[in-house]
């Protein structure tokens, strides 16, 4: 999986796709992004300063989407969604192309009156577990997430770590042993190493930060769509490796 804060960079877009990312997450950037850390932070003041906006997103997704033939998501906060209109958000961005949609700071009891707009239009809405969910707030979560469980590897905000958290093996376990349905790891996960790791516990590798680090890194330079697609590609290559 490939994530990477909103801006109009479409040819990035077609090269995850290209490069081997099954699924890719677009960030709708927001003014108090709670969960992320610096790294996503400048990216989306970048975006801001470029003049990106919900409706920009959109117009951006649509352009892909006939070029792009994986699983778009969206990663966003509540108050632009909000702010669109939840039936309005949800229609639009099924039009657009947006299969699913994760919203960082709506846990599952507050998510009904998104569900209830998002399911008839087609849009999954899927909830993230955190290290710290107890068993029985696991079960809630497994039960009404759509697509997959977005398991979160560690507590804090998004961002490249050294070493993954020694306790996510413990917790995949758990949360395996109350669902079926996919889960997919992100946060702090930003070398091969560590994704060939997570991929033989988890069903999903999620990678951030590393790679819009790049896109802050390259910029415009002609550099920039081979470095990404090559650290895309070094991402997916142990996940295709026979167990």
């Amino acid at each position: 999986m490939k994530r990477a804060a909103a801006a109009p960079r479409p040819a990035s877009r077609l090269a995850a796709a290209r490069r081997g990312a099954d699924v890719i997450e677009l960030g709708i950037p927001f003014s108090d992004p709670l969960a992320d850390g610096p790294v996503i932070q400048r990216a989306t003041q970048r975006a801001f300063a470029a003049g990106v906006t919900l409706p920009r997103v959109l117009e951006l997704v649509r352009e892909m989407r006939g070029e792009v033939s994986v699983p778009l998501v969206f990663l966003t906060y509540y108050n632009p969604i909000l702010a669109f209109g939840l039936k309005a958000f949800c229609r639009t961005a099924v039009e657009a192309g947006i299969e699913g949609v994760i919203v960082a700071d709506v846990p599952p009891e507050e998510a009904g009156p998104l569900r209830a707009e998002a399911e008839p239009a087609g849009l999954d809405v899927v909830q993230l577990a955190a290290p710290t969910s107890t068993p029985e707030r696991m079960r809630r979560i497994a039960r009404v997430s759509q697509g997959f469980i977005y398991m979160v590897s560690l507590t804090g905000v998004t961002g490249e770590r050294n070493a993954l958290a020694p306790e996510l093996t413990q917790q995949l376990r758990a949360l395996r042993n109350i669902t079926t349905k996919p889960i997919c790891v992100g946060f702090g996960i930003s070398t091969p190493e560590q994704a060939a790791e997570v991929g033989r516990a988890a069903d999903g590798v999620i990678v951030g930060s590393a790679i819009v680090r790049l896109v802050e890194q390259y910029g415009t330079s002609a550099e920039l769509l081979p470095r990404v697609g090559d650290f895309i590609a070094s991402l997916k290559a142990p996940l295709r490796a026979p167990a």
